[in-house]
């Protein structure tokens, strides 16, 4: 049996109870938002809780039953029949328990902005790049997201050598953030025409959106230029002064939006920015938090080879957690369940060890 922290229950519960009543009590609009964030947050695992405080009850009736020496035959055959099943209940939801008490990442019910950029190997990673974007399209789609491009650099040939999009719903950072690494497809590229398979690259960046209130970016801190929009073939795309490039001072970060609206272009600059410092913050708290970088929260080393997509074989290969599936033409179509819901597996997996060494 898994040991649980019982006071950490009790506690959840308690809190789960009195908000039920301040909720009850008819607060203020604004109030009643945050009670309600805070309540849903908290009623699966208060489900689960007393779910298995039932479980335990019915277990131990069982127990009671078969320590009684007055039991019939029949009745006590019946109890010994029942108690497997119930022993069984009683395990699977104190390890379901145990993965919702695990620590919470407090990015994971961010939107996320995910940027895709074309690695090596020129026409066809810029290809590839474009396919990535569509698969996270259609993922998104079907998660029930909502994807808008926020600045897009499109490659000679097809694809894109850069895409930036923000990602917006329920839990995205959660389900994205391990997609941040380099990813290499192995392929014969439509631009060649000797059938040899060539290797490609593209680099996937996800970063969980941030709010002000995330992160404050002191305006003595940026330098705002503007500058022509100009467009394929460096043609002027119209004669304003609309595109605009923000530095981030101390960190040296630049961030460029080249749309007609400058007004546009310098909230959606701001925004990246942001969510690039957001983002460089919690890998300093995960890294002093952790001794080690492996279990960091959505790590995401970006120089990381993380994924091989071999199209002749039909074969990707997640090598973070050695997992092989030969399905590719699906998970190219938005199919990613599997994979993903292998990766936070594998971390929860970690989490749990991780607790395990530190008591």
């Amino acid at each position: 049996m898994i040991e649980l922290p019982r006071d950490r229950m009790d506690q959840v519960i308690k809190r789960f109870e009195m908000l039920e009543a301040q909720m009850a009590a008819g607060p203020e609009a604004d109030a009643y938002v945050k009670l309600a964030s805070e309540y849903s947050e908290l009623q699966d695992i208060v489900g689960k809780v007393r779910e298995l405080l039932a479980a335990e009850g019915e277990l131990a009736d069982l127990e009671a039953m078969l320590a009684d020496r007055s039991l019939d035959k029949e009745m006590r055959q019946l109890a010994e029949a029942d108690r497997p099943a119930v022993d069984e209940r009683v395990e699977a939801l104190q390890q379901e328990i145990q993965i919702l008490m695990l620590p919470k990442d407090s990015a994971d019910e961010k939107n996320a902005i995910i940027e895709i950029r074309a690695g090596t190997g020129g026409d066809e990673a810029a290809l590839f790049a474009g396919d990535l974007f569509r698969m996270y399209e259609r993922y998104a789609a079907a998660q029930g997201w909502k994807i808008e491009l926020i600045s897009a650099s499109e490659g000679e040939v097809g694809g894109y050598k850069e895409i930036i999009a923000t990602v917006s719903g329920k839990g995205v950072f959660a389900k994205l953030k391990f997609e941040s690494g380099v990813h290499r497809v192995q392929r014969v590229p439509e631009t060649e025409g000797g059938g040899r398979i060539h290797t490609s690259a593209a680099t996937v960046a996800v970063l969980p959106e941030a709010e002000e209130v995330d992160i404050d970016i002191r305006a003595e801190d940026i330098r705002i230029d503007t500058m022509r929009a100009s467009g394929a073939g460096g043609q002027h795309v119209n004669t304003t002064d609309s595109a605009v490039r923000i530095t981030h001072l101390p960190t040296g970060i630049m961030v460029v939006s080249a749309e007609k609206s400058q007004h546009q272009n310098r909230a959606k600059a701001m925004q990246i920015l942001r969510a690039r410092l957001y983002d460089i913050e919690r890998t300093r708290l995960a890294d002093e938090r952790s001794e080690s970088r492996r279990t960091q929260v959505g790590s995401g080393d970006r120089s990381e080879r993380i994924r091989t997509y071999n199209f002749p074989q039909g074969r990707l290969t997640d090598h973070r957690i050695n997992l092989t599936l030969y399905k590719l033409d699906r998970v190219m179509q938005g199919e990613l369940d599997e994979v993903i819901d292998a990766l936070i597996s594998d971390h929860q997996s970690k989490l749990l060890a991780d607790m395990g060494t530190h008591g």
